[in-house]
């Protein structure tokens, strides 16, 4: 028995530990921005925009870094029930205003920054959608979860927790094609981009919706 509930311990932390490890990227790359705009690196036509105006994108890089690796842990079932205190302080004064946070900010930026030709109208769009759908995904959990629908709250914040891990699948989708095709073209940029944030939230529907799924109705998930 000690031995099965040990090895449910270990399996349990797999999905926090893969998501932790999805973030990673983003987040050196987020931090590398942070070092370049706090030294005296040499402004080109691919950072302007950030020397410019640099507080939407400290806000967008911070946030996301905390929303992306502290949120990881709520995906852990053990600790949601052990820890409950934790657990409600953390999502309600770390992860929603964090991802409120990151939304806003990325929403900010598409619509502000001078962003690059190869970006196009498409990413432009998408951008706006996913970012307003982030948003939106999160006040719905924040609500749900003040009604005591917690099941609610937990599918909307799964929901917005995919989006928002969006920037590391991304870099999954877009590795492949740098490799054999090498820098892709504005359409294709915006597809794989795209791709990033449906196959994280067709993740997260399914496992939503999958049968035979059970959720404490006493625990909140963010």
């Amino acid at each position: 028995m000690n031995s099965s509930k040990k090895k449910n311990s270990t399996f349990e932390w797999l999905i926090p530990a893969a998501l932790i490890i999805l973030s990673l990227v983003p987040a050196i790359a987020g931090a590398a921005r942070l070092v370049e705009l706090g030294s005296d690196a040499e402004v080109t036509t691919t950072n302007a925009r950030f020397f410019d105006s640099p507080l939407p994108v400290v806000i967008h890089i911070i946030g996301a870094a905390f929303y992306s690796i502290l949120g990881a842990f709520q995906f852990a079932p053990n600790l949601r029930r052990r820890k409950t205190h934790w657990h409600r302080f953390i999502g309600k004064w770390i992860l929603v205003p964090s991802g409120i946070a990151v939304a806003l900010s990325g929403l900010w930026m598409n619509q502000f920054y001078n962003l690059p030709e190869a970006d196009g109208e498409f990413l432009y769009i998408q951008r706006i959608f996913f970012g307003f759908a982030m948003f939106l995904s999160i006040l719905l959990g924040a609500f749900a979860v003040r009604r005591r629908d917690y099941k609610t709250h937990g599918n909307w914040m799964m929901r917005a927790y995919a989006i928002g891990l969006g920037a590391g699948t991304q870099v999954f989708t877009h590795l492949p094609w740098l490799l054999f095709f090498g820098e892709p073209s504005e359409l294709t940029r915006a597809l794989l981009m795209g791709a990033g944030w449906v196959i994280n939230l067709a993740a997260a529907e399914w496992i939503i919706r999958k049968p035979g799924k059970k959720q404490n109705k006493n625990i909140a998930y963010a």
